[in-house]
């Protein structure tokens, strides 16, 4: 059974959260619990926003916990780190699964895709040089729909 309750701004801190980090040997700790919930409620935002996230409810976790907390959830597998060409990093809660990402080039706004094709790696490689592969990253550009609207000519009046 999964339960939540509200941390100090409102953002919803389950008790699955706690379960993740128990799974992979993590401690439970505010600022781990407050990285997951920032995550969950806001996919694919840099690491300057998990800070401002994180501090809006716990003002006395330092960046540098921030960061730690980030690259420990990274390595346990709990949370995604991305970087499409030319982009900040980026981090998203979403791991369970198999899918790719759309990104736009104006605003750099990042939407997810679902693979197109069965499980990981939905792709093959015509020649794998001998790798096993085990995963394949995509990443789609183009323009998002508020950009693309905003590029709409205007017509003179």
């Amino acid at each position: 059974m999964i339960y939540s309750r509200l941390g100090a701004y409102g953002r919803r801190v389950t008790s699955d959260f706690e379960a993740q980090l128990r799974a992979v040997s993590l401690r439970v700790t505010r600022p781990r619990l407050a990285v997951l919930a920032a995550l969950h409620d806001h996919p694919h935002v840099d690491t300057d926003t998990v800070i401002a996230l994180v501090r809006a409810d716990h003002p006395t976790v330092s960046h540098q916990a921030v960061y730690d907390v980030l690259r420990a959830l990274t390595d346990a597998g709990l949370i995604r780190r991305i970087q499409p060409a030319g982009a900040t990093a980026r981090y998203e809660s979403r791991v369970a699964d198999n899918h790719h990402h759309v990104v736009c080039r104006s605003c750099g706004a990042i939407a997810d895709v679902d693979c197109a094709v069965g499980h990981a790696p939905c792709l093959t490689a015509s020649n794998d040089h001998g790798f096993v592969v085990d995963e394949a990253e995509v990443v789609y550009w183009g323009t998002c729909p508020g950009c693309a609207t905003d590029r709409t000519p205007q017509r003179p009046e």
